[in-house]
């Protein structure tokens, strides 16, 4: 299993530890510093290249794993913890004596949220509570990290619970891809979309929206355009002045994700901003070169949601294409 260190009798910022503990998984991609430091544990997920399986963030690096995808004649599979990984951390935690919250990916996009309560059911004694996060990457860390963040305050278990819970219906998260090609074997998108997209080289604006799946939002000729229009759908979404918590991911895509993160800050007002590298189970399901924004606005000031014609569901996303190409 992976877990982070015990955390120190105090954090950095003079907080108490406390006795509330939150749990995430390794979907969540939060910098090593902030698990350690908040005391967060991770369960991972696996993913499987043939008969080779791999734990995400413990026996496969970042590097290996892109190398290896880039080699691979088939697409990587993914799956989701086990009960049993779950129950062992649970026990853990319950043995000495903490509640806990266990906030995961969408439950659209994996079955991780159902292995965590069915793992919470047989333990009925302890105090856990099992948060779909709707989200993914992170979307999910900084909900993880705020419940941590509000645990170090002393809020009670109920308090944080809802608090996340607000966040679930406010985080927006966009993902610029080269290809859809990985997406249709995990089931969240029509494979002839995924066909088309590939062979006239579109790049396609993804959203996990607030149902927990991928949708598209647009299918753009060139690359440059779908990264100016990722910045045009947050600027639309977070009202002048709103203090914003964003994170800029990327799989393989480092500078472009260092130039989106450095126009953002000069462009919004940053409460923090955090860069973090799509791992293996979220970088099987969306592919190098993919470029993303997770953010939301303090006091749920992010935007309106994204105009119902602009949206275009999976299903008819083949017969809209030539209409959403700029």
């Amino acid at each position: 299993m992976w877990f982070a260190p015990a955390a120190p009798r105090f954090m950095e910022d003079g907080e108490k530890v406390s006795s509330i503990k939150i749990v995430t998984d390794s979907t969540a991609y939060l910098p090593l510093e902030l698990v350690a430091g908040h005391d967060i544990r991770v369960v991972p997920l696996k993913v499987q290249f043939g008969k080779e399986s791999y734990v995400e963030g413990v026996d496969i690096t970042n590097t290996r794993f892109y190398q290896e995808l880039a080699q691979a004649s088939t697409i990587p599979t993914t799956s989701q913890p086990s009960v049993r990984d779950f129950l062992e951390v649970y026990d853990e935690l319950a043995r000495r004596g903490h509640p806990v919250l266990s906030i995961h990916i969408s439950s659209e996009l994996s079955g991780t949220v159902s292995s965590a309560l069915t793992a919470r059911n047989r333990m009925p004694n302890a105090k856990i509570e099992v948060v779909d996060s709707l989200s993914a990457a992170m979307g999910l860390g900084m909900m993880a990290l705020t419940a941590a963040r509000d645990a170090g305050k002393g809020h009670s278990l109920p308090e944080i619970k809802a608090h996340v819970a607000k966040l679930t219906q406010s985080m927006i998260v966009l993902f610029v891809v080269d290809t859809l090609k990985y997406l249709p074997e995990g089931g969240r998108i029509g494979r002839a979309s995924a066909l088309v997209g590939s062979l006239l080289n579109i790049n396609s604006i993804l959203c996990c929206l607030k149902d927990g799946r991928v949708e598209v939002l647009a299918k753009i000729v060139t690359r440059g355009r779908a990264l100016k229009r990722l910045l045009e759908l947050m600027d639309e979404r977070v009202a002048a002045g709103t203090p914003v918590h964003v994170a800029v991911m990327h799989a393989q895509a480092a500078d472009e994700a260092w130039a989106l993160e450095r126009e953002i800050r000069s462009r919004f007002n940053c409460a923090e901003v955090y860069f973090s590298e799509l791992g293996p189970v979220i970088g099987a399901h969306v592919g190098p070169g993919t470029v993303g924004l997770a953010f939301y606005g303090e006091q749920g000031a992010v935007g309106v949601p994204l105009p119902e014609h602009q949206r275009v569901p999976t299903n008819k996303a083949l017969t809209a294409l030539a209409g959403d190409m700029p």
